[in-house]
């Protein structure tokens, strides 16, 4: 109750693309093989600003 109202930081919103990124890929790689690399690239740019923010 009291994480109600809290923000989530950057590093949340991250990884919260990250997995819906990476969901999407798989779900694709199976049906459209240049919308599931596209996807992975994107979830890959997004790995790499998690790790500069660790």
């Amino acid at each position: 109750m009291f994480g109600l109202f809290k923000k989530k930081s950057e590093m949340e919103k991250l990884q919260e693309q990250y997995e819906k990124l990476m969901k999407e890929f798989h779900t694709l790689s199976t049906s459209d093989r240049t919308a599931s690399d596209k996807a992975y690239a994107a979830a890959d740019v997004i790995a790499k600003k998690m790790d500069a923010l660790k």
